[in-house]
């Protein structure tokens, strides 16, 4: 339980993923979540890994390593508890394109190491891209960005939460781009909203150095 002081926190985000050669790849993660805009901490999440593309960029086997420091309200006091805690996770991510519209699935398995527990949990992850003023997502194109994201527990109960994002981004150049968004996020007996902002740096193998 936590007394958060409003019911819509804020998240930032920084998505990177570095081509080490035409086949394997860097992922690198860093969000700052926070129960208000900023400053009241929630959760600090560190996640990185190695990809593998299976045919080209768009089939991806991904095995990494995530930590998590949570900062919990106790009851309705101001106090915290802080908690660890370390994943080792695995993931396939494939992507296809059909015309203006981009979409992502990505499956993902977890291994969560808690303190004085263990547990595993699936996650699919569904987005979509359609870009506004440009045919293609290129330099300088504003695009709509959405996605659903649902969890599900080997144990009981399964279900564990899901979240449904939409935002607006914009392509800075062909490495860097931006998105600034809204996320409802559902759990079994809970809900919250939260505001994203995210920057994604992508450097594929061409101008990889």
């Amino acid at each position: 339980a936590y007394s958060q002081k409003t019911d819509t926190g804020n998240w930032f985000i920084y998505f990177g993923n570095q081509a080490i050669n035409k086949k394997w790849n860097w992922h690198n993660e860093i969000q700052y979540r926070n129960y208000n805009f900023a400053g009241d901490t929630h959760q600090l999440l560190l996640r990185t890994g190695i990809g593998y593309n299976l045919t080209d960029n768009n089939n991806n086997l991904l095995l990494g390593y995530a930590y998590i420091n949570s900062q919990n309200y106790v009851g309705d006091t101001d106090d915290k508890i802080g908690n660890d805690e370390n994943r080792i996770y695995q993931q396939f991510t494939t992507r296809q394109n059909f015309g203006r519209f981009y979409v992502q699935h990505r499956y993902r398995l977890e291994e969560r190491f808690l303190k004085d527990d263990f547990q595993m949990r699936f996650r699919y992850f569904l987005a979509l891209n359609v870009p506004v003023n440009k045919p293609i997502m290129e330099d300088k194109a504003f695009y709509i960005s959405a996605y659903n994201e649902i969890f599900i527990n080997a144990e009981s109960p399964a279900f564990d939460r899901n979240r449904v994002y939409g935002a607006l981004g914009y392509v800075i150049n062909k490495n860097i781009k931006v998105e600034a968004g809204f996320m409802r996020q559902i759990q079994e007996n809970s809900g919250r909203n939260q505001f994203q902002i995210v920057i994604y740096n992508n450097i594929p193998f061409s101008s990889a150095k």
